[in-house]
């Protein structure tokens, strides 16, 4: 029994002497694991005689039980000092200052929404939003897109499988290829007078410097009584001369062709391309700008209004586009890139 005295002495003062659970566990392993000392004696006990290997089995488990205890025990206390350390590093002292606040940055693509927004909405426009999955209904029919346009082509359009629940053309999902679906849902929706301004995101298959997959438009719709292309013209030409900030800037309206609209046309910016760099509102040159004209009866008809008694404008326009324009900034797909030296160079800080 004197050699079981002396074990536990050893055992224990190896104990005492760990500084750290891993220490700790190195004794444990050393004293009770398959090849500890404890462990190593109690596989001698069957060359004992029975009464010799009952009196030796119950001193070596109550060794094995002590030993147990001793080692939880200072299991415990490290990990409990261990933990008062962490909390005396890792303590706050709450009189220091507070750290000063990071400064944030509006992205360009929002704080152009912001800048076309406030300026229409002082001509009377209202804000209004519409659904990015749409059907082909809204996104082409109802837009007097005949069967067989391009626009509806694969290649064009980002097509999702069909709605089990309708049939026909009504069963058709898409990425709207453009806010105009917007005017559909409101002149379905709402009664003339109409006059509302529709920020969005749109979806295109076509990924380059000057175009990406996903990118956003601003739509304008104004229906009423007595609207003629002249007020089109105006309430165009007000807006470039407030966004580009320049009171004297020249534009020009082209005809052009959209199936939503008749007539239809093209907006122009004076421009000055001399020397390598684009300055607008100076120079001879012109630059393309948007779209716009008056709403197609086929539109109205095919939205519940009447063509006879009531006509209006629509005009959509590219963000990232005037963005670029009104910014400097020379490559579209940057927008989306997330980088955030981009965003500090070109970004707006909050006030």
């Amino acid at each position: 029994m004197s050699n079981l005295d002396a074990l536990k002495q050893d055992i224990t003062a190896a104990v005492q002497a760990a500084n750290d659970i891993a220490a700790l566990e190195d004794v444990r392993v050393s004293a009770l694991g398959k090849k500890g000392k404890v462990t190593e004696m109690m596989k001698t006990l069957g060359k004992l005689s029975p009464d010799e290997r009952k009196e030796m089995g119950q001193a070596l488990n109550v060794l094995k039980n002590e030993i147990s205890a001793e080692i939880d025990a200072r299991a415990s206390m490290l990990k409990n000092a261990a933990l008062n350390e962490r909390l005396e590093q890792e303590r706050t002292d709450v009189t220091l200052s507070i750290r000063p606040a990071q400064k944030g940055s509006i992205h360009p693509i929002s704080q152009t929404i912001t800048e076309i927004s406030d300026i229409f909405a002082d001509m009377g426009f209202v804000l209004t939003e519409g659904p990015e999955i749409e059907d082909d209904f809204h996104n082409f029919t109802a837009l007097n897109f005949p069967p067989g346009h391009p626009a509806r082509d694969m290649h064009d359009t980002f097509y999702l499988p069909d709605d089990d629940r309708q049939t026909g053309d009504d069963a058709k999902r898409l990425l709207r290829t453009h806010t105009s679906t917007v005017q559909v849902h409101v002149m379905q929706n709402q009664k003339p007078p109409i006059r509302v301004l529709v920020p969005g995101r749109v979806f295109r298959s076509d990924y380059d410097m000057t175009h990406t997959p996903m990118f956003h438009q601003i739509e304008g719709l104004l229906i009423d009584k007595s609207t003629h292309m002249g007020h089109l013209k105006g309430c165009l030409t007000e807006f470039c001369r407030r966004f580009f900030e320049t009171e004297g800037l020249s534009v020009r309206f082209r005809p052009s062709f959209f199936p939503f609209t008749e007539p239809s046309a093209e907006m122009d910016i004076q421009c000055d391309r001399s020397g390598g760099e684009l300055k607008i509102g100076t120079g001879t040159d012109w630059l393309e700008i948007l779209g716009c004209g008056m709403v197609h009866p086929n539109v109205l008809k095919n939205c519940g209004i009447d063509p006879e008694e009531y006509q209006g404008f629509a005009f959509g326009l590219g963000v990232e586009r005037v963005a670029m324009l009104k910014y400097g900034i020379p490559d579209l797909r940057t927008f989306f890139e997330s980088d955030v030296r981009w965003l500090r160079h070109y970004g707006f800080g909050i006030v």
